[in-house]
């Protein structure tokens, strides 16, 4: 994708990125050795030349001790007590049709936030660590099928079920429903 095909998410994605590593007085290198993301895949992100992954945009909050929607709340504007539907941030990951909706994003005076996520049939994202050890997640299945891992453990949940879990290591989402998956998530800070 062109850099003039980016969206504003992207490029204040991007901005933020670089800021966060200038904060911590790190080289790209440095980052790199760090995420375990490449280089040039960093400098590309910083420069919003690529619209990072959601496997990549988690080894970069596991560096930078942040949630998902931490960081991508730090690139919109300062949250309101009310959310409407229409300022809700939508980002999705482009490689694999993953959809993510930030419902109530992180505030500063709250721990817990929800989103709501949509998996095309198919669909699988795994993640080699969470951004931040111990979090708490509910996953509640609004329609279809997902399979989530975690802790070496296979979950299936149909339509009305909810996964409670802390996550200390690796977990994948699979969707395994034919009309693909929509779930809530609601994330909870340690």
């Amino acid at each position: 994708m062109r850099t003039d095909e980016m969206g504003p998410v992207d490029a204040r994605l991007g901005a933020r990125l670089a800021e966060l590593r200038a904060q911590h007085g790190w080289s790209l290198g440095e980052l790199a050795d760090r995420s375990g993301v490449s280089r040039s895949t960093l400098s590309r992100a910083e420069r919003a030349e690529i619209s990072p992954t959601a496997a990549l945009l988690n080894r970069l909050c596991a560096v930078y001790g942040r949630t998902m929607s931490q960081l991508l709340s730090e690139v919109e504007a300062e949250p309101e007590a009310v959310v409407r539907s229409t300022g809700q941030l939508v980002w999705q990951d482009r490689a694999s049709g993953f959809v993510r909706r930030s419902v109530s994003p992180p505030h500063p005076a709250l721990r817990g936030e929800l989103v709501e996520a949509r998996l095309p049939p198919g669909a699988d994202l795994a993640y080699d660590r969470p951004p931040v050890a111990g979090l708490e997640q509910h996953i509640w299945v609004l329609e279809g099928a997902l399979e989530v891992t975690a802790q070496d453990t296979e979950h299936r949940l149909d339509a009305g079920d909810c996964l409670r879990m802390r996550v200390w290591g690796p977990t994948r989402f699979r969707c395994t429903a034919p009309e693909g998956v929509r779930y809530l998530l609601a994330v909870v800070r340690p």
